[in-house]
């Protein structure tokens, strides 16, 4: 156990966090971990990506300061240009000096085993490797791998910098000591880790991407348009945003992936993607992001009256 403390400690004290992934999720976990302190290593393999990723980061780190102070919450500790901890890399390999690893791809199987099977070969043997993963299980992304010990889901919430609670997802052969080093690492950066076993989906997308969907099916069937549909959630069941805002805040495109993952794992036709989301992906049509999904919205629009803050 002294050993698991002396570990937590270090993290918590700002050692090397790696990140994988250039885009939403990734930007804003790297964004969490280099406000607490950290030094951050944000690989990303797309020159695009990386190229924006530096003026995204900027923007999201003035973006949560603004709604912290209109909330009257300070800044976090040591968040004095946050931005200067976070180095930029196409290359895998320099994230060897990291002893947690963030892996924020997008929700493609393929691609994940490509990055753990490398991450596996760069990273020292007691680097953990966290999943940012919406529904893979942690079971499956740890055989890419030969230390499932070391393996976990961190599921963070979008946008990741503003969210208290993160999903920490165990998986049967995930450690003790990764599960302590992992939630004291989240509670360092001020996150609230919430443990669950390892399932697709876990407890947040296994029933938020049903809800995703038979929103979207039923607009798609005229049933109401989509602000009634999401007024009818605020007003009637006190959620803070509406399901097909929250569709466009997380992406369509995820949604789409994240629903064919959990079709494929459990088997269940219920996850199916309906006929309207599929086109609108197919479209470009993939959200905020995007500057249209469900809703349109103006491309430098990136807060509508502090409602980017759920979702």
């Amino acid at each position: 156990m002294g050993e698991h403390q002396n570990t937590a400690s270090t993290m918590a004290a700002g050692a090397t966090v790696g990140v994988v992934g250039a885009g939403t999720m990734g930007i804003g976990v790297a964004q969490c971990f280099a406000e607490a302190g950290h030094p951050v290593v944000l690989v990303d393999p797309v020159p695009e990506a990386l190229g924006a990723g530096p003026a995204r980061l900027r923007a999201g780190i003035r973006m949560a300061h603004l709604l912290r102070r209109r909330d009257g919450l300070r800044a976090p500790a040591g968040a004095a240009r946050p931005e200067d901890r976070v180095t930029w890399s196409a290359d895998l390999a320099d994230l060897a000096p990291a002893l947690f690893v963030v892996e924020c791809a997008r929700e493609k199987e393929s691609l994940k085993e490509e990055i753990l099977r490398r991450l596996d070969e760069v990273c020292g043997p007691d680097t953990v490797f966290a999943s940012c993963t919406s529904c893979i299980p942690i079971t499956r992304l740890g055989s890419f791998t030969g230390r499932p010990d070391r393996v976990i889901g961190t599921h963070f919430m979008n946008p990741a910098p503003l969210k208290d609670a993160v999903e920490v997802v165990r998986a049967p052969k995930t450690s003790d000591h990764t599960l302590e080093l992992t939630t004291a690492v989240l509670a360092g950066i001020g996150k609230r880790p919430l443990v669950v076993r390892d399932a697709p989906g876990f407890v947040t997308n296994r029933v938020l991407m049903l809800t995703l969907n038979e929103a979207a099916t039923v607009l798609g069937e005229g049933t109401a348009d989509a602000g009634t549909v999401d007024r009818i959630f605020q007003d009637c069941f006190g959620h803070p945003m509406g399901p097909l805002r929250t569709a466009d805040l997380i992406g369509l495109d995820t949604v789409l992936d994240s629903l064919e993952v959990l079709r494929e794992h459990t088997g269940d036709e219920r996850f199916r993607p309906c006929d309207l989301l599929a086109r609108l992906v197919a479209e470009g049509r993939t959200g905020r992001k995007a500057g249209g999904g469900f809703y349109p919205y103006a491309q430098h629009q990136r807060v509508e009256r502090g409602e980017i803050r759920h979702g």
